[in-house]
């Protein structure tokens, strides 16, 4: 039997529609399975992302614990936002201490942490917020969907684009039929470029400054001195810390196409990059999914592509150069273009009238999760239903990636397995689909 779930469909009744909206605010009366009125809130990562995820916990509760292992950020996040909150650097010291205090934790740390956190968070029944993608790595993601089915806690990954009403109408639309057969899917990212590096050598060690806890940062990943090309946000473009281009925004890009075309458990993966020693991710991918058919669609590819690289903007009859983000959907009739990171602000291109569509509308991808904890609905991008299955398809890109180190010459096309996470014909990738936790760390 097939590990995927049943499917979220977001095309709903217009009565659902109508009441698909939620009062954005404090929960007021007290809710089902809170120790108080209000949510009382830990957040693991309150620099970068975490800031605003941590402003987000403060909008629906009480941030009573903040936890970073820069104790410039910890400290000015206790300063000026959460005056309340105890600070940790640890976040099993937090959790040790205020685990019979807290309902919900928002974890926003690099990629690599995320997954032992939230699952050291959600075995103590703690709700859980955990920013994109869900894990560093493939058996990761499916671990922490079981851990959170076992613990019987509200989730949700941080991928707010999917509660956006104009991606939610795209996907609407995809799904009515109209675009007929769907033949093919690009999308694609300008990350990494200006952001952070890829492509480059080991830095040269230096010395770790007092208000970083090193040791803290490295958590499950093999030991390495310090360096600024990895703290405080270059982690992204290492093996050992980030998931690369693709991991930063496929979570975001690929959520429309994700849901309107339930692009799960693909077949096989390729990339061709511009090569990679294996430690830093390349300056640039393409990498072919391809999808089995299943009972809404027939087989199809997608094409991702990152660090400036783009599809022929001939497909959408342009001339130019297409924009930074974007998706396009291929099908008979005609084709959808989105040209943003999100699947928002759609156009059809075509001989076709763009139709309405009844979908599910959103309170906010926060409150989706707030609601969810006082017994709601859960949200849209719960782990079971999108956060694991998305971030599992997202991180098998990784796996054409490692095996496509020559530069311009594409890589094994590396069959899988899907319900055993077993890359068939590849199986020294099993060290990429599940990495060793280092030092003590454990899901």
């Amino acid at each position: 039997m097939s590990h995927s779930l049943s499917r979220r469909r977001f095309l709903q009744s217009s009565a659902l529609a109508g009441a698909g909206f939620w009062v954005t605010g404090s929960l007021g009366a007290q809710q089902p399975g809170l120790a108080n009125s209000r949510p009382q809130f830990a957040c693991i990562g309150v620099g970068g992302k975490g800031s605003s995820d941590s402003a987000d916990a403060a909008r629906f509760g009480d941030v009573v614990a903040i936890c970073d292992i820069d104790a410039n950020t910890l400290n000015s996040s206790g300063d000026e936002k959460h005056t309340g909150a105890e600070r940790f650097a640890d976040f099993r010291e937090m959790l040790d201490k205020l685990g019979d205090k807290i309902d919900g934790v928002t974890v926003s740390t690099p990629d690599h942490t995320h997954a032992v956190a939230a699952a050291a968070a959600m075995r103590l029944g703690k709700h859980v917020y955990c920013q994109k993608p869900l894990t560093h790595s493939i058996w990761e993601a499916r671990r922490l969907t079981e851990i959170a089915a076992e613990a019987g806690v509200a989730t949700q990954m941080g991928n707010q684009g999917a509660a956006l009403e104009a991606a939610r109408r795209s996907q609407a639309v995809i799904q009515s039929g109209v675009l007929g057969k769907v033949r093919e899917v690009h999308a694609w990212t300008d990350r990494c470029g200006g952001w952070w590096p890829q492509g480059v050598d080991r830095p040269a060690a230096a010395e770790a400054p007092p208000h970083v806890s090193w040791d803290l940062f490295l958590g499950p990943a093999p030991s390495r001195p310090f360096s600024p090309l990895y703290h405080p946000f270059k982690w992204r473009g290492w093996w050992d810390f980030g998931t690369g281009a693709l991991g930063d925004m496929a979570c975001h890009v690929l959520n429309m196409p994700f849901h309107a075309l339930e692009l799960r458990d693909p077949v096989a993966v390729q990339a061709t990059t511009s090569g990679h020693n294996r430690d830093s991710y390349p300056n640039w991918s393409v990498i072919d999914f391809e999808f089995p058919s299943n009972d809404s669609r027939d087989a199809l590819k997608l094409t991702w592509y990152d660090g400036g690289k783009r599809p022929d903007p001939a497909l959408v009859g342009s001339e130019g150069e297409l924009p930074g983000n974007g998706v396009i959907v291929v099908a008979e009739n005609a084709t959808l273009y989105s040209p943003d990171a999100y699947g928002s602000n759609f156009e059809i291109i075509g001989d076709l009238e763009t139709p309405e569509v009844e979908f599910e509308r959103s309170p906010g991808h926060f409150d989706e999760w707030v609601r969810a904890i006082g017994g709601g609905a859960a949200g849209a991008s719960n782990f079971a239903d999108t956060g694991g299955p998305l971030t599992e398809t997202v991180l098998l890109g990784n796996l054409a990636v490692w095996a496509a180190h020559e530069a311009d010459t594409p890589g094994q096309r590396v069959e899988w397995d899907a319900q055993s996470m077993t890359p068939t014909n590849a199986p020294e990738l099993a060290a990429i689909v599940r990495p060793e936790l280092q030092h003590g760390y454990e899901l």
